[in-house]
């Protein structure tokens, strides 16, 4: 039997590339992988000497990465978010629901829900332990893809990609004014209609909820101003202030609405809403077990967001 020759090249090497490459710096990759620099610099020079390719062009200034670079690096990242699934099948052959999970939240459904969810799925699973990772639908989605996360929790209207998921609740928007505003006043449920011409106040860019709330808006031609709230808290603030009005989703509006006077109207069917869902990699080894998170998540989620 003829003896497999050996790899030229190590995972940790793979990794310590897509650091530099992320980086653009070698000094940053070195801290982010927790490791002298000169041995970092020694491990990508063994690399690109093993594969027989430069992947850097470096001086005193600056790292780019070169033209065969990109393409090696892409298939890098593949092979070591395959390793790190390997890992996973490993983990879900044994007990799936004990050790580490990473789990990407986006910011107008973290502070809303994970209140609720934590807890149970703590109570639910005891060996299991989460790491929540709050960020934007981009940034979880590329994490996602990278292996760096194991699922995440979004909206399922936004651009997810290659993923399989699990619905976790319908999330409605209501129309949310000042207390004195005509919009607020009128009786019975909010149409789409009614916006047009309206002052909308809609959160920044790279929030999903914004594109979703933006897609109502320019149906109804509302009128979109220049401020831009980076966080449910401060959009609700600037409506109750008399800024304007917006849309909410139902989730959030048991903690923003405490302490501020507006007017909440839901929409007539077929309201707005969002798709509120646990989201994994396609051909996940955790699939089983995240399908089980998704329904305690579910079994947690507040029974109206009023």
């Amino acid at each position: 039997m003829t003896p497999l020759p050996p790899h030229a090249f190590t995972l940790r090497q793979l990794q310590y590339a897509l650091a530099v490459a992320e980086t653009l710096s070698f000094r940053r990759a070195a801290e982010r992988c927790r490791v002298a620099q000169p041995s970092l610099s020694t491990q990508i020079a063994q690399l690109e000497s093993a594969l027989g390719v430069r992947l850097f062009e470096r001086d005193r200034r600056r790292v780019l990465v070169t033209a065969a670079g990109e393409t090696l690096l892409a298939r890098m990242r593949r092979v070591l978010v395959e390793a790190d699934d390997l890992a996973g099948a490993a983990r879900a052959a044994g007990d799936p629901l004990a050790g580490t999970l990473r789990v990407g939240v986006i910011p107008t459904v973290s502070p809303y829900l994970l209140p609720r969810a934590a807890p149970a799925l703590r109570a639910a699973y005891p060996r299991l332990g989460i790491t929540w990772v709050e960020d934007k639908t981009e940034e979880l989605v590329r994490r996602l893809e990278a292996g760096a996360l194991d699922a995440a929790l979004l909206a399922l209207e936004a651009e997810l990609g290659d993923v399989e998921h699990a619905d976790i609740a319908r999330d409605p928007f209501v129309l949310a004014t000042p207390r004195d505003h005509p919009l607020g006043a009128r009786a019975g449920p909010a149409t789409a209609a009614e916006l047009r011409g309206a002052d909308v106040l809609l959160l920044d860019d790279g929030h999903c909820l914004r594109a979703q709330a933006l897609d109502v808006c320019a149906r109804a031609r509302a009128h979109e101003l220049e401020f831009r709230a980076t966080s449910l808290p401060t959009l609700v603030q600037m409506v109750a202030g008399g800024a304007g009005v917006t849309l909410l989703p139902e989730l959030s509006l048991a903690a923003e609405t405490r302490r501020v006077d507006l007017r909440l109207r839901p929409f007539a069917a077929p309201a707005p809403h969002r798709t509120i869902a646990l989201v994994w990699r396609r051909r996940s080894p955790l699939a089983p077990a995240l399908q089980r998170l998704a329904r305690t998540i579910r079994d947690a989620y507040p029974k109206s967001g009023r």
